[in-house]
């Protein structure tokens, strides 16, 4: 099966399933993020306090963990929902933004590994340091490319069993066996606020009727392709954007 066909048929069953999605993300992204959930066909649920976070992760079918904006209660409730996650069964993604370069989200990111996200989506940067403890990149900005850091990336999922995707100009998902790239994409993606945010929630979206692995390379694929089409029609970043969310729904 092609890994259009692949994608075709995972998004026929997010939308006959409707996943709900819990978020725990940033304050920069939340609308978006919502909104790309919503335009794919998932339910979101940004149900990020504590005590909240936790039993709530226990009946959602999907969660995301984002540390762009980690404030103390968040920083909280983000380890109640990944501990319940886990504990549930529930598929959970981990975004560790711009680890490596800040203190507070570097330490919270190790501690969330210890309750084995299902996938870790970063930039080639926040991987490296997520693996090795090494520097990040310049804040949410990666200072690698994808395929410098292959071998670290499919090191560090075999170890926690799960999946890891490395977001670049040509995107890389390894779960440690298997390494799979998606090329493509439009640049008009770094010049709006939520585009990698809002992809790992759709991945953990997909995670809830898909095994891990097929749904980090559908949602890549998702978004690469999505994107291109945005912007051949659009004028600028803010046209992109709306014709973005359009051909997440039309996909």
């Amino acid at each position: 099966m092609s890994a259009s066909s692949t994608l075709s048929t995972l998004l026929d069953d997010l939308r006959a399933q409707q996943p709900l999605v819990q978020c725990l993300t940033n304050s920069v992204v939340t609308n978006v993020t919502a909104n790309a959930l919503l335009a794919t066909g998932a339910a979101p649920a940004m149900v990020d306090l504590p005590e909240e976070a936790e039993a709530f992760a226990g009946v959602a079918d999907a969660v995301l963990v984002n540390l762009g904006t980690p404030h103390r209660e968040q920083r909280e409730a983000m380890v109640e929902a990944a501990a319940a996650a886990r504990a549930a069964g529930t598929p959970w993604v981990l975004d560790p933004v711009a680890i490596g370069t800040l203190a507070v989200r570097t330490a919270l990111a190790h501690t969330l590994l210890e309750h084995r996200p299902s996938v870790v989506r970063g930039n080639a940067s926040e991987v490296l340091a997520l693996a090795r403890g090494g520097s990040g990149g310049r804040g949410v900005d990666a200072t690698l490319g994808a395929d410098e850091v292959v071998g670290v990336a499919a090191e560090l999922a075999a170890r926690l069993g799960c999946v890891v995707a490395v977001s670049g100009e040509t995107d890389v998902v390894t779960d440690g066996r298997r390494t799979g790239r998606v090329a493509g994409g439009s640049a008009l993606l770094t010049r709006v606020t939520g585009g990698g945010c809002a992809l790992g929630a759709v991945v953990a979206a997909l995670c809830a009727v898909a095994e891990p692995y097929d749904a980090a390379v559908a949602a890549h694929e998702l978004w690469a392709r999505a994107s291109e089409r945005a912007a051949a029609t659009a004028a600028g970043p803010g046209s992109f954007t709306v014709a973005f969310l359009d051909e997440l729904a039309a996909a």
